[in-house]
């Protein structure tokens, strides 16, 4: 736990002070408790740093005023970053927490390395009901807005009572200085700004901000990876911590994930790399983080066997084990790698005796496909 100056938001930091900064916001009503399922895993490889919003867990109530936005949250979130000499900062949040990082994203970019939307929206609605919810909080306090929060949170039969007395223990007053900001928010315009990396995740259940709103974004934001889980409501770093950890983990790994990533696109292609992280979910998030980090990021970039070297080491792997669907693909890798057609075949020839006469018909097949296609493309291996 983290003592904190009365002017700033108070949060908890985690991790080793020299790893990559990773901030994580909270949704309207919680505190930093709801990432509890997800931060300490995080925290192996980043400083995570979890804050509370005005009024919320250990946050002074004064920080925000009636007809405040989602630009003070932000600046609230830049002032605690100032404090931790966090000049560019990783961010996740989820709801208004997620709402906050968009502003980042697009009113900072200089600040926010990549990003994660999570339960959230660009624009909450019609801001009527949340104008009505706030004059209700200041007229008669929390508790009926706390009665039906867990159905606006949860999927039926679970709960977090934890989360539900955080509420009950939120500052009136901040809360409903929070609904302002939710009321006038509309970050729909600058989604096309942002630049940072961005993983959007929606629960499929949730009624608060329906998975269309998650499409909105990962639309409007350039390149942008979006993740629907299923069986999900509104708060799911608490109710479905694991898969939520596993797609931010893959999303947030450490930088060194990136020269493997430049590798396989040099080695693949910008257009299977694309499509391979397009179709990327929850459930395969870990896996394409592995080759990421493992095959690419410290096979393919050690300097002891040249690309074309272990191109050729690919192939007869490939064959071997009767691989031909990456095969097609690794006979189009070694085209780019420079390897020509008689290469190509020289290889596959080779495979003839160590892997069998089969295996090499079959994989002379899929390459000679593959090299056809290249060259009704344009972009097919010289016959060398």
């Amino acid at each position: 736990m983290t003592t904190t100056p009365a002017r700033l938001l108070h949060h908890r930091a985690a991790g080793p002070a020299s790893a990559p900064a990773l901030l994580l916001g909270p949704s309207l009503g919680t505190s930093t408790a709801v990432w509890d399922g997800v931060a300490p895993e995080l925290s192996a490889a980043h400083r995570i740093v979890r804050w509370d919003l005005p009024g919320h867990g250990g946050s002074p109530a004064g920080l925000i005023g009636p007809g405040a936005g989602v630009a003070d949250l932000g600046a609230l979130v830049l002032e605690l970053a100032d404090s931790l000499s966090l000049d560019r900062f990783s961010y996740a949040g989820v709801s208004l927490g997620g709402a906050v990082g968009l502003w980042l994203a697009v009113h900072h970019p200089e600040r926010v390395d990549r990003l994660a939307v999570v339960c959230s929206s660009a624009h909450f609605g019609d801001p009527g009901p949340w104008r009505e919810r706030a004059a209700l909080v200041r007229a008669e306090g929390l508790g009926k807005v706390a009665e039906s929060a867990a159905g606006r949170w949860f999927t039926p039969g679970f709960t977090e009572p934890r989360l539900l007395d955080d509420l009950l223990g939120t500052d009136p007053g901040a809360y409903a200085a929070c609904c302002d900001a939710l009321a006038e928010c509309d970050l729909r315009p600058g989604l096309a700004a942002v630049r940072a990396p961005t993983l959007v995740i929606a629960g499929r259940d949730d009624p608060a901000t329906p998975p269309a709103h998650a499409r909105e974004i990962a639309d409007g934001v350039p390149g942008a990876a979006l993740t629907e889980l299923p069986g999900t409501s509104h708060l799911a770093p608490a109710e479905r911590p694991g898969p939520v950890r596993e797609a931010l983990r893959a999303h947030f790994a450490p930088r060194e994930r990136g020269s493997g990533t430049s590798v396989r696109r040099e080695v693949l292609g910008d257009a299977h790399v694309d499509r391979a992280q397009a179709a990327t979910t929850g459930f395969t998030a870990p896996f394409q983080d592995f080759i990421s980090r493992y095959a690419w990021g410290e096979i393919w970039t050690d300097p002891t066997l040249s690309r074309r070297e272990r191109t050729l080491i690919t192939l007869t792997a490939l064959v071997a084990h009767g691989h031909y669907g990456e095969l097609a693909m690794h006979v189009r890798a070694a085209v780019r790698n420079g390897l020509s057609a008689r290469e190509i075949g020289a290889a596959l020839l080779h495979t003839g005796v160590y892997c069998g006469v089969p295996a090499a018909n079959s994989a002379f097949a899929v390459a000679e496909r593959v090299l056809a296609e290249m060259d009704e493309e344009g972009d097919g291996a010289s016959p060398g």
